[in-house]
């Protein structure tokens, strides 16, 4: 059994510290893939709302003007010309800040591409608390809820920039309406680039406790794990990007084996991930699920890492919550570890 508390500090001095990641961002790897696409496929379309700089199509835009297309502030207009070039037989990428994608366009999203099952990806920048200085109007926490209701729509909050790349040729490659969210702000590099909607990746195997996180969560969950180790707790790390489909098989693999369950996201307590996997574990195999993301609050303006840690993202909170959890998980699931 995991130690339930902090080990009093060693005499012998701390092993050196693991090199720091290198960060990335997500906007430039969807840009430069979206112009790899591109070459790959001289039917696809890009359009944007007036964004084009921000969102990195811009660069799609430089490489093929005739199949790209800037419709102005316009972005329920926007998912309507989506929905007609993809009558048309074309793949279309629509792009634009999560909430005017997600939000002022949810309608239209719904009308036109989700029950229409149209192949019409809205990949959409600029979520979550780390767009910072834009403050709580412009922070979309409620993205992924709202995504996820539309029947056939695929949803996805990529770990950083390799998974982002692997997420839009995926997206390319697939029929039917979907979404990604991206963020402002750059990510470590914490996978290899492999990607596949429905399929949870274990980046960090263990038998004490399950993290489950998307987005930036999963660089943090991947540190605190680290800083668990120290303690003797043997965390697993699993990166749920796809949260449409949702890999119930590896959440529940997880409850069976480990025995509880910390989930963590840049979105909505309410409603996203952590939602997700207490449902998922509750109606099949119940364990304790804690939830770590933002309260039911609108953001601020402010330093988008400050944020984070203001609303109970931090590394300091995972581990607190870590070991409340193995408090709480007892022997459950252990006998099939």
């Amino acid at each position: 059994m995991a130690a339930l508390v902090p080990p009093t500090p060693a005499t012998t001095p701390p092993p050196a510290a693991a090199p720091a990641r290198r960060t990335e961002s997500l906007r430039d790897a969807y840009g430069k893939t979206l112009v790899e696409l591109g070459k790959e496929d001289p039917t696809m379309a890009v359009l944007d709302a007036d964004l084009s700089g921000s969102t990195r199509t811009a660069l799609f835009g430089k490489q093929f003007p005739d199949r790209y297309f800037n419709v102005g502030v316009a972005e329920q207009n926007m998912m309507g010309i989506a929905a007609g070039l993809a009558t048309g037989g074309r793949c279309v990428f629509a792009s634009t800040f999560a909430v005017f994608a997600a939000g002022l366009a949810y309608n239209t999203v719904r009308q036109s591409l989700g029950y229409n099952r149209l192949n019409v990806k809205v990949v959409a920048t600029h979520g979550g608390l780390t767009v910072g200085g834009d403050g709580g109007t412009h922070q979309m926490l409620e993205d992924v809820a709202l995504m996820r209701s539309i029947p056939g729509m695929s949803v996805v909050v990529p770990a950083d920039a390799p998974e982002t790349a692997a997420a839009t040729r995926t997206f390319h490659a697939s029929y039917g309406p979907a979404y990604m969210r991206l963020s402002r702000e750059s990510f470590p590099v914490v996978t290899d680039g492999k990607f596949q909607l429905g399929h949870f990746g274990v980046l960090r195997d263990g038998k004490d406790l399950t993290y489950a996180a998307n987005g930036i969560m999963v660089g943090r969950a991947l540190d605190a794990a680290d800083e668990m180790a120290k303690s003797g707790v043997d965390v697993r790390v699993v990166n749920c990007s796809s949260m449409k489909p949702f890999d119930n098989h590896t959440i529940l693999r997880a409850a069976q084996e480990t025995g509880a369950i910390l989930t963590m996201e840049e979105h909505t307590v309410l409603t996203g991930l952590g939602a997700a996997v207490a449902t998922a574990t509750s109606e099949r195999y119940p364990v304790p699920v804690r939830r770590i993301g933002t309260p039911d609050l609108f953001g601020e303006s402010g330093d988008p890492w400050k944020l984070m840690e203001k609303y109970g993202l931090s590394q300091e909170r995972i581990l607190a919550e870590s070991f409340e959890m193995l408090k709480l998980r007892g022997t459950k699931g252990r006998e099939g570890a």
